[in-house]
């Protein structure tokens, strides 16, 4: 049997102020082929999964937190216990509006990396607006920090 343990899993801290966890895929010890799972906390007010899309389809399941959800054209607060279809190819942007940490669930499928991660880590991620679509109006901007060090 593989488990999974995010108590000894440290992740990685991207410079949108979010730490991930691979529950299955990446570094995880748990590996698939059809999915890729993983933990997410935002970081209180404005910790964020910036505007990016992917081949892959996925869900964000709030476990804990509020966060403005942005998909495509579309903006809408998301809170604890709630869960949101991304569909393939389609922007989307998650952003912690809340005064305590955010916690979600990601699935995707298939497996695989998916290029925001690398962008993010490299200070290249698209601008909403400039090199890809824009963010609906009214949204949280996108951060496009780039890390430091």
């Amino acid at each position: 049997m593989i488990i999974s343990d995010l108590t000894k899993i440290e992740g990685r801290r991207y410079p949108a102020r979010r730490r991930t966890q691979n529950l299955v895929g990446g570094l995880a010890p748990v590996q698939a082929s059809n999915f890729s799972m993983g933990n997410v906390t935002l970081d209180p007010n404005g910790g964020q999964v910036p505007w990016h899309n992917q081949e892959q389809e996925e869900v964000y399941f709030i476990v804990e937190g509020t966060g403005e959800m942005c998909l495509g054209e579309e903006r809408q607060t998301l809170t604890t216990g709630q869960a949101v279809y991304i569909p393939s190819g389609v922007f989307h942007q998650l952003t912690n509006i809340g005064d305590t940490p955010l916690r979600m669930i990601y699935c995707y499928g298939p497996a695989g990396d998916v290029a925001h991660w690398r962008q993010e880590l490299d200070g290249t991620l698209p601008r909403a607006g400039i090199d890809v679509p824009a963010l609906p109006a009214g949204a949280q901007p996108q951060c496009t920090d780039k890390p430091q060090g």
